[in-house]
């Protein structure tokens, strides 16, 4: 076992006791978090790690249970090896005592509110405090509200159970000044990074024989992430999705502008550097755009040089993955928040269709790294950009690391808040 790895687990396991167990003499407040919304993303997975080790590490007496929409396919004994004494409720009668002894609910970060179902029940049931953390609040025409037959009462719904909360943090400036501009009155609003720039996941072992096998050493290979504009997730099996014809001809519409957008970018690097590519994925569609999108259309020249990663991963083996990189660039959020938090290069690309969550990289310092494929402008400078991620990785890294402390001081900020909404 390499010292890093034992390390990190000697570290890991000694913490992980305490999220079900407090110091003599102080209080035993009770969190129940509500999170983990789906397992297809390693970005909607991260999530929870990330909110998990954030408590940790702010909170180390408050016992938290957690309270997932899924945990399955690995997720569950991967979350256990990290915090080995987490308390996992999923039964009516699990839920039903949580909520009997939970001091507080937590709404962990998401696309928007997720379980705002659940707040109302919480809120009804037990009439205790609760707040969000991390979240995008949008009503364009992406949003789950903006679908409804009357959005104008789902909206309005949702800023109700809003103001009632201890607090509200936003994962992006957009949302925050949309929420307040549509009248929120909830006592604390403020930006407050999304809960996976907490996360410290790791499955070095694996990581380490995969990129073996692929030739790829540390340091010396970029990360690369492709997307369509809407994950076209009636492609995957045993998804309950139905297709949707219109999301399915935007996707048709826009692939080459964006795809050939990073496929050329993907080039350059190639032919104006030492430096190799992994294409991986970020939800499990991915697999089947970087082969096709990508990979596929390289000139076969350079081909060797680039590694397509097959199969699905989790969490932990992708950040061990990324933390031994040069960096990452790509059409994704979550990847690169896993990078920034652990203090490695990451470039966001983003649309309209992704809503305004891209906008958290300006929040943090991190404009340069924002490209914005609704612009040609963006676009057209999309190459230089990587270029000098590659050609600089110490600058690269100290502008991670400033963003990275950026986020940093904001988390302490927001678990002061929550600690306060404890009366701790």
């Amino acid at each position: 076992m390499h010292r890093r790895t034992f390390v990190h687990g000697l570290v890991t396991a000694s913490l992980g006791v305490s999220l079900c167990r407090a110091a003599p003499g102080r209080p035993r407040k009770k969190v129940l978090l509500r999170s983990s919304w789906q397992t297809k993303n390693i970005g909607d997975i991260a999530h929870t790690p990330g909110v998990l080790a954030l408590l940790q590490q702010y909170l180390p007496d408050v016992i938290v249970q957690l309270w997932p929409v899924d945990v399955g396919r690995g997720v569950e004994a991967m979350l256990r090896r990290r915090f080995p004494g987490l308390i996992i409720v999923k039964s009516d009668e699990e839920v039903r005592a949580a909520f009997s002894e939970c001091d507080f609910l937590l709404h962990g970060s998401g696309p928007y509110l997720v379980a705002e179902n659940d707040l109302h029940r919480w809120h009804r049931e037990t009439g205790k405090a609760f707040g969000v953390y991390g979240i995008t609040f949008s009503d364009d025409e992406f949003s789950p509200a903006a679908r409804q037959a009357d959005p104008k009462a789902a909206f309005d719904r949702t800023l109700a159970i809003m103001e009632k909360a201890s607090f509200v943090f936003f994962r992006d400036s957009v949302s925050l000044e949309l929420a307040r501009a549509r009248g929120c009155r909830c006592p604390v609003m403020a930006f407050g990074p999304d809960g996976a720039f907490g996360i410290d996941l790791r499955d070095d072992e694996r990581a380490e024989r995969y990129l073996r096998s692929e030739g790829l050493e540390p340091g010396r290979f970029l990360c690369c992430i492709p997307r369509f504009r809407f994950t076209p997730v009636w492609t995957l099996p045993g998804q309950d999705r139905t297709f949707n014809p219109s999301r399915h001809a935007r996707n048709e519409a826009m692939k080459e502008h964006d795809m050939g957008a990073l496929r050329n970018t993907l080039i350059d690097v190639l032919r104006e550097t030492d430096l190799k590519v992994l294409i991986c994925p970020e939800d499990e569609t991915q697999m089947a755009i970087g082969r096709d999108m990508l990979f596929d259309r390289l000139p076969a020249s350079l081909q060797p040089r680039v590694s397509l990663r097959r199969e699905y991963w989790l969490t932990d083996e992708a950040l061990s993955t990324y933390v031994q990189s040069a960096g990452l660039f790509g059409c994704e959020q979550h990847s690169p928040i896993m990078c920034i938090g652990n203090g490695f290069p990451a470039i966001v690309g983003r649309w309209r269709e992704q809503t305004s969550k891209g906008i958290m990289w300006r929040d943090i310092g991190l404009s340069k790294w924002l490209i914005d494929f609704d612009r040609e402008e963006d676009l057209q400078r999309l190459p230089q950009v990587v270029l000098d991620l590659a050609r600089n990785p110490s600058r690269a890294r100290s502008l991670a690391a400033t963003a990275q402390a950026e986020v940093r001081k904001h988390q302490a900020r927001t678990f002061e808040t929550l600690k306060s909404s404890l009366s701790l």
